[in-house]
């Protein structure tokens, strides 16, 4: 316990003493989209998630409210507290994983592939239930390993241009750049809509994007760096509300 409380307070950004979501850095447009679910077009993938949830997905004729049952109740607060350890592989899994994992070991569905529409659709159903829960990762000490490689990954320059996360979204939160400003980078809304991608993308996305932004070579979907860089920044951003599906420029 006491290590994971020291990975928290090494967790909160090194120039930001007051924690914001990228949300208040948008334009009144754009967050509008987010604030109305009749507007948001995030909601197409979570309709479809929703379908998803009820419909028997493989051989075992089974459907995720088969075992959970309703998701406003039992996915209430799941998706806050994600990344988690998973038992079966003996290392941490993020939500995205969990979802892909039972459906095909309790429906016996085929395996749904990072960044499908379907996954996206599951997950953002899921984390919708959890909006508005302050995020609050799990306290197991098995993932202080991963929380501390995603610091160090976080901190770690990169890619031709040698830049680092921290050296953007710590040291510089709040500028702006190329005409936009910098966010905090927190996670709070993921899976979600961006208007850069026309569609809705994952938090893994996001990051690949930001590698290959400064010519780094990023890590394949499903890489534990990123289930690593993930639990980092949600104990980073530990109490903050969850958003999803969140909307971003």
């Amino acid at each position: 316990m006491k290590r994971l409380a020291l990975l928290a307070l090494c967790c909160l950004p090194a120039a930001a003493q007051e924690l914001r979501s990228g949300f208040e850095d948008m334009a009144r447009e754009t967050q509008a989209l987010q604030r109305e679910d009749a507007t948001n077009p995030a909601m197409l993938w979570v309709q479809e998630g929703e379908a998803l949830w009820s419909s028997p997905a493989g051989a075992n004729a089974q459907s995720c409210a088969s075992c959970h049952g309703a998701a406003e109740t039992s996915m209430r607060g799941v998706a806050a507290r994600y990344p988690a350890w998973d038992e079966a592989s003996a290392a941490p899994t993020d939500l995205a994983g969990r979802i892909a994992q039972c459906r095909t070991e309790r429906q016996g569905a085929p395996p749904l592939e990072r960044e499908s529409p379907g996954l996206l659709a599951l997950s953002a159903y899921v984390g919708l239930q959890s909006r508005g829960v302050a995020i609050s990762p799990p306290a197991d000490p098995r993932l202080a390993p991963a929380m501390s490689q995603g610091a160090a990954l976080y901190a770690e320059r990169r890619g031709q241009l040698d830049l680092s996360c921290a050296q953007c979204h710590d040291d510089n939160a709040g500028r702006r750049l190329a005409g936009s400003t910098i966010p905090q980078a927190h996670p709070t809304g993921y899976p979600l809509y961006r208007l850069e991608w026309q569609g809705l993308g994952s938090l893994q996305r996001r990051l690949r994007g930001c590698m290959t932004g400064v010519r780094a070579e990023p890590f394949r979907y499903g890489a534990p760096e990123y289930i690593a860089i993930e639990a980092f920044l949600m104990g980073r951003a530990t109490g903050m509300a969850m958003e999803t599906p969140a909307v971003r420029p």
